[in-house]
């Protein structure tokens, strides 16, 4: 249905596009935040390079990956090793705050509006920015969730105690929220077995909530966001929303990126907004109520947020 048009910051100017962006925020009756992986990476949550090297250079050593993506699908040997790389992972990408306030700026940005936010992350990075609570659809799950890995039922569970638990099992300390190494400690890729999670109900070994094949659970949290979403939606239909699109690529297109280009198309007074560095492809459909920015995210929000 669509076609596709990069976007060219040769001929259409960058502060015109910032201005136009913070216009129609400000004009909009409601915001709709669209946000992907792109959103948390310009926020600082890296999965490679230093971040990789502070947290597991010990499982590199002994596993032979080189970022945090590889290491979660390594076949570890046991549940306790299997445990030790990821209550790390949780811990780091997930109870630890974001390197940068981009998440702070975007919430600047958006709070005096009527807002929604629709996101395929699952590092609770919004919520720990201050957005509403209410005002969030995490459709792919949460790093803060265990689930059954069956599963036998649709529940799932906070896991920010156990993943504490685990993580200081392995020999680190908890300081104001960061990692820390007692001085003379040998930090271990492996946790007590009585840590290993398990479901309360069948016994069988727990999984993170996320949504990585058939197994996803969809609990009663997840189906009152997606609801909440809805209404959302229905209510301000034929409104003059903003459709702002945050570092979303195309592994999964269908939930976030083509929705809001068919409702860019199909509403009158909707406008989107795409901002992603090398990846800001508007359909030609819809470029008359389109701004697509090709540029360093934490920048634009950042530069777009200081415009009076």
């Amino acid at each position: 249905m669509f076609s596709k048009k990069r976007t060219n910051e040769s001929t259409d100017s960058y502060l015109t596009k910032l201005t136009a962006i913070k216009e129609k925020i400000g004009q909009a009756d409601a915001v709709v935040i669209g946000a992907g992986a792109g959103l948390s990476t310009a926020a600082g949550f890296t999965y490679s390079g230093e971040r990789f090297d502070r947290y597991f250079s010990d499982f590199a050593a002994n596993y032979h990956f080189s970022d945090m993506y590889s290491g979660g699908f390594y076949h570890y040997d046991t549940l306790e090793e299997y445990w030790a790389y990821w209550s790390r992972y949780i811990y780091v990408n997930r109870y630890m705050d974001a390197p940068t306030d981009l998440y702070d700026r975007l919430l600047a940005l958006v709070k005096d509006k009527d807002y929604f936010v629709l996101t395929t992350n699952v590092d609770h990075c919004f919520q720990k920015a201050g957005f509403d609570k209410s005002r969030l659809f995490y459709t792919q799950g949460d790093y803060g969730l265990f689930q059954c890995s069956k599963p036998c039922h649709r529940g799932t569970y906070d896991n920010e105690e156990t993943v504490k638990k685990m993580v200081v099992s392995q020999g680190y300390c908890i300081e104001e929220g960061e990692l820390t190494v007692p001085e003379g400690t040998q930090i271990r890729c492996t946790v007590p077995t009585e840590l290993v999670p398990r479901c309360p109900r069948c016994g069988r070994p727990m999984s993170m909530n996320l949504r990585a094949d058939n197994t996803f659970v969809q609990d009663a949290g997840w189906d009152a966001a997606a609801k909440r979403y809805e209404k959302f939606m229905e209510d301000h239909r034929g409104q003059n929303v903003v459709f702002l699109e945050l570092g979303v690529g195309y592994n999964t297109p269908g939930i976030i990126k083509y929705n809001f280009w068919k409702y860019a198309y199909n509403w009158r007074n909707a406008f989107y907004v795409c901002i992603n560095k090398g990846d800001a492809y508007v359909p030609k459909e819809i470029e008359n109520k389109t701004v697509g920015v090709d540029a360093d995210l934490a920048e634009v929000i950042e530069k777009t947020s200081s415009l009076t």
